[in-house]
Parts: structure tokens; C-alpha cells; sequence
């Protein structure tokens, strides 16, 4: 049955110092960071079934980007709300998943070691923090 579902997903970009500190400070070349990746993880959303072959289009209520600092890791936490017949936790993950992938993206010039490495830049720690299914 269309029931209300929502889903809350989260997960870290680690970073070096420099990094870090260009993102609070809006120093990034390419613009503001948080503000591309929060679109990024909302377009995300948006084409999990695009992205993911068997999740099913939903018609998507709502969708909320969050951003926070933990030391030099960012991190993203995505929630999606919709009535609909399954589950979109998919959708959460999947916009976590890109708008720490989108963060990277504009930062990895200063991520790089001498060689052209990236030997302490991770993404980690994507989990599912939250599904809700009603009734």
C-alpha cells in the first residue's frame, strides 16, 4: 500500500587541514562547495532510478541536505520524505553518496600529495541512520 516513508542517510568526506579550511572560508576555486554539492545530492535524489537499476521512480515529498564539521571531515546528511509503496532509503544513500562525491570533486586539487595521490582523502562511514515506514 502508499504509505508515508522517510529516510535519513549520512556519511564523511575526510580531509586535510588545508582543505578543510578553504571550504569554511569560501576559498575553493570553484565556487562554494557546500552550495554545489547540497544541489548535487538533491539532483541525486532525484535520478536513483536512474542511477540504481532496480529502484523504482517514487513521486519524492521532500528532500533536506545537511552539512557539519567533525574536526576536518565533512560531513553529509541527507533525508527524503514521500508516500509511496517502497522504501527510499536508496535515495538518501545515493544523495549522501554524491554530495560528498561533488565535495571532493571541487577540492581534490588541494588533496593531492607530490606524487598526484590521494593517500588520506576518504569517503566513510555511509550508513543508513533512519527509515520510517507508516501505515
Amino acid at each position: 500500500p502508499i504509505v508515508e516513508r522517510r529516510a535519513t542517510a549520512t556519511g564523511l568526506l575526510h580531509l586535510n587541514s588545508n582543505s578543510a579550511d578553504a571550504i569554511r572560508s569560501g576559498t575553493v576555486e570553484k565556487g562554494d562547495v557546500l552550495e554545489a554539492s547540497t544541489i548535487a545530492a538533491i539532483q541525486a535524489v532525484k535520478d536513483t532510478p536512474r542511477i540504481i537499476p532496480h529502484c523504482h521512480p517514487i513521486p519524492l515529498e521532500g528532500c533536506k541536505v545537511d552539512w557539519s564539521w567533525e574536526g576536518n571531515s565533512l560531513r553529509c546528511t541527507v533525508s527524503v520524505s514521500a508516500h509511496y509503496k517502497t522504501g527510499i532509503e536508496m535515495e538518501a544513500l545515493t544523495g549522501v553518496s554524491t554530495g560528498l562525491l561533488c565535495a571532493l570533486d571541487m577540492i581534490k586539487s588541494s588533496e593531492k600529495d607530490a606524487d598526484g595521490q590521494y593517500p588520506n582523502t576518504m569517503i566513510s562511514d555511509i550508513v543508513i541512520v533512519e527509515k520510517f515506514k507508516g501505515n
